[in-house]
């Protein structure tokens, strides 16, 4: 994450070729035909054309200088061929826009995706003739992919506090990425972990000593948090041993527990709400945050990411808030759902509607 391009991409291609090795041979290509490749890249790149895109920067932690500026796919297919692997990307896709496609594929009503994960980002359809930074011919569906890199929102609306300042002034990318990391799950624990360390110093929240564990960033990750969250115990025992395991602190009462889950679910449900209201905004975008003349117009989210998939009570704070701002009829015609590992399947159909022998296998 933070070695150098040549390390990164290396170890994608290697990832390839064992993947590869393992294979029934009845997916080998035939002689002088390459494999193909959807590349799913998390990140915000300057798309020049549907397999080549320059990095603009790192987010979620990344940080590899070397990168930024380079042309991904390139870097990827040094990698390939450094390694021996026959293979060519036929499309780059973000996580977003390949969650779109999936969806999309299967669902005609899929307008919008979100990845809600490590990092957060969405994309939607948008009428072409809105974007004012369009300049080329209209696609003849008359609709654009909007991956709108959404994590990079900031406004002066949004309830930041001090620990989300400090975590922002001590990460990689300072300034950048400021509703990720107020929503996304690289960073919930990591907020969970400042705030016990502040009750920890100035209320002596787990005794006389500050717990020296505790003051080591990203040592509570979200996944812990969730965990705790969800702990239906009558003495909250999975809180106690996450605390033991995870920071060594021994020995809490039931109430010191009973407050850590409050606080569980003040940062995830800030979260969630926040996720919700820009599902909100995009919704309203497209002028689907109300009912129409000629009766609903149903229109299908595509979420995808491991934090929407496993941290239920955010899951569930995240659709209740959506139901709650869009009022009960108009949520009636807009449904969420679950689009499981839909960026590596939106990515493989794109690859494939993109193949350079599309005509030989029809």
């Amino acid at each position: 994450m933070s070695h150098s391009s040549d390390a990164l991409f290396d170890y994608i291609a290697e990832k390839l070729a064992n993947f590869v090795d393992e294979e029934e041979q009845r997916f080998q290509q035939p002689p002088g035909r390459q494999r193909e490749l959807g590349f799913t890249f998390s990140f915000p790149v300057m798309q020049t054309s549907i397999n080549s895109g320059t990095l603009i920067r790192w987010t979620k932690g990344f940080s590899i200088d070397d990168a930024v500026g380079q042309d991904v796919v390139a870097e990827l297919t040094k990698a390939l061929q450094r390694k021996g692997v026959e293979m060519q990307v036929a499309a780059l896709v973000n996580d977003t826009i390949g969650t779109l496609a999936g969806g999309r594929y299967s669902n005609k009503d899929v307008s919008v995706a979100v990845i809600l994960g490590t990092g957060t980002n969405a994309a939607y359809v948008e009428r072409a003739q809105a974007i004012p930074k369009w300049h080329g011919p209209l696609p003849r569906s008359g609709d654009m992919v909007i991956n709108m890199e959404w994590g990079n929102f900031r406004s002066s609306h949004l309830p930041l506090t001090e620990f989300d300042h400090a975590l922002d002034v001590e990460s990689l990318n300072p300034g950048e990425q400021i509703f990720e990391k107020i929503t996304s799950g690289m960073y919930l624990g990591e907020i969970l972990r400042r705030v016990l360390l502040k009750m920890a110093e100035e209320a002596a929240f787990f005794g006389d000593e500050v717990p020296p564990k505790l003051k080591i960033p990203f040592i509570l990750r979200t996944p812990e948090m969730s965990a705790m969250h969800h702990d239906m115990s009558s003495d909250l025992r999975v809180v106690a041993n996450k605390l033991k395991d995870i920071v060594e602190i021994s020995n809490t009462s039931l109430k010191t527990r009973r407050v850590v889950v409050d606080l569980c679910n003040i940062v995830a449900t800030r979260g969630a709400r926040l996720a919700a209201a820009g599902v909100l905004g995009i919704l309203k975008k497209m002028g689907r945050d109300t009912l129409r003349d000629g009766g609903p117009q149903r229109t299908v989210i595509a979420m995808d990411g491991g934090l929407y998939e496993h941290y239920t009570e955010y899951r569930t704070c995240l659709e209740n808030t959506l139901r709650e701002l869009l009022g009960e009829e108009t949520a009636s015609s807009i449904v969420v759902e679950h689009s499981n590992d839909g960026s590596g399947i939106g990515a493989a159909l794109l690859a494939a509607s993109h193949s350079l022998y599309l005509e030989e296998n029809s």
